[in-house]
């Protein structure tokens, strides 16, 4: 069994046990010869101590987060309010103090940490090296950090990546309309240009996103995700009320590519969730699908990772004791003397009395703070080193090109920096800083700084 196979297993079947098995030393065996001369470098002992001490404070965080044997599940946490509103009227009029709690989004705020939150800057501020390794993409000319899900139809309408050729697949998770549209059109609406749809009144993301307009019950209805969920084992027909209460997030916040030709909406988790099953996958080239843009530098063919949050939080502490997107990013919370959850749907952070201090009891505001911060701190350094020596990588492979273009060494180098930005944009791309999944996070940015290192090395022996 490979290096790839233990990971791909590991990832499938219990994504809990980190394990640090860096597939790309069987791809890159020849450039350990030229690396490793002194034995481990500090930057190696670094990432295996770190990943270490974030693997054992997870472990022990598991016991803190996991249901309690015996212990009573809150009436709010089994459902969605306490109350039981008339069907009567639209579900912001049955559910008028949830509305409001939604409507709350459009106050933007930062998150305590610095990471995340919903201002729209663009991430380039925060994340430098994104100014190279997207050269190509057009996420090179705007890459803008979300806000809540009020302005998502706004925000894609003014996004600066969108042009007359941007097809009808992008409003799929951006409108509640969707599920009208696919049964109306299946996925013809997808190839069609966005600009068709923009036209007519559609809505934006609201309740009907994630419940039934007749009977307020959760329900997905993105089509990508209905069609994937097979795949991850998600059986949507026998799903309980706490699992629809990540599912109808996992339907918008997971990786996907748009397949060549049909432009369906497609989750790449026939291999399991995580960044080197999905690796596995890409590489099949399904459909004929190799990858998102070329780097106008070094003429890498590469992917662009999206939000693979369902992905990450699944094989973090939060996902394996059962924790649910709700429990954290929808807190249950006193409005007008009712309880309620809050439909704000953002940091959790900016609630953590009602969204950490309800698992986690005995535990400080601050500590809560401070235990977040402190593993958001170390994977934002990791990723900034990974994402610096991608481009350092990028500059060095053009440089090779222009001496030896065409040559086998040339496209090693270039395989190497598709993998490298591949594991760094899977976690930069996700919107927790490394907090759904610290250890996993860890893992992806050591193998995207070695295989960027590696990628330079090939290029350097050339000269």
């Amino acid at each position: 069994m490979s290096r790839l196979d233990i990971l791909l297993l590991r990832n499938t079947k219990n994504q809990g046990i980190p394990s640090f098995n860096f597939l790309l030393r069987k791809m890159t065996a020849p450039c350990y010869t030229i690396k490793k001369k002194r034995g481990t470098s500090m930057s190696k002992r670094w990432y295996y101590l770190l990943s270490s001490c974030l693997a054992a404070a997870s472990f022990l965080a598991v016991y803190s987060c996991a249901p309690k044997s015996g212990a009573a599940v809150s009436e709010v946490a089994q459902g969605d309010a306490v109350s039981a509103p008339s069907t009567e009227g639209s579900l912001a009029e049955r559910y008028p103090l949830e509305a409001l709690t939604m409507e709350q989004g459009r106050s933007m705020k930062p998150s305590p940490t610095g990471y995340g939150g919903s201002v729209n800057f663009q991430r380039v501020e925060l994340v430098r090296e994104i100014a190279v390794n997207f050269q190509g993409s057009a996420f090179s000319k705007d890459y803008t950090e979300d806000r809540s899900h009020v302005y998502a139809w706004s925000d894609l309408l003014e996004s600066k990546r969108t042009s007359s050729t941007t097809p009808g697949a992008c409003l799929s998770c951006k409108t509640s309309s969707i599920g009208t549209i696919f049964a109306e059109q299946g996925w013809e609406y997808a190839k069609k240009p966005l600009s068709e749809f923009i036209g007519s009144p559609h809505p934006g993301i609201d309740c009907a996103s994630c419940h039934d307009p007749a009977t307020g019950a959760l329900r997905p209805i993105q089509p990508g995700f209905l069609e994937a969920a097979p795949k991850a084992n998600i059986n949507l027909t026998q799903a309980t009320q706490r699992q629809m209460q990540t599912y109808v997030c996992a339907q918008c916040h997971s990786e996907y590519y748009f397949e060549p030709k049909t432009t369906r909406v497609i989750f790449p988790w026939d291999k399991g969730l995580g960044a080197a099953p999905a690796w596995q996958y890409y590489e099949t080239k399904p459909a004929g699908f190799d990858g998102d843009f070329t780097h106008t530098l070094s003429g890498a063919r590469l992917l662009k990772a999206q939000h693979p949050d369902f992905e990450e939080f699944s094989g973090g502490v939060h996902g394996q004791a059962n924790v649910t997107c709700a429990d954290c990013h929808l807190p249950a919370i006193t409005l007008e003397g009712k309880t309620v959850r809050s439909h704000q749907i953002t940091s959790p952070l900016l609630t953590i009395k009602e969204s950490c201090m309800s698992c986690h009891k005995g535990k400080t505001e601050y500590w809560l703070l401070a235990q977040v911060k402190t593993r958001q701190d170390a994977v934002y350094a990791a990723q900034t080193r990974a994402g610096q020596a991608i481009a350092e990588a990028h500059q060095a492979v053009a440089e090779f090109a222009a001496r030896k273009p065409g040559s086998e060494e040339l496209a090693k180098a270039q395989a190497l920096l598709r993998m490298a930005q591949w594991f760094w944009d899977y976690t930069a791309s996700a919107n927790s800083m490394g907090f759904h999944n610290p250890v996993g996070a860890m893992e992806n940015l050591s193998i995207a700084l070695e295989a960027a290192k590696n990628a330079s090395l090939i290029a350097a022996a050339s000269k």
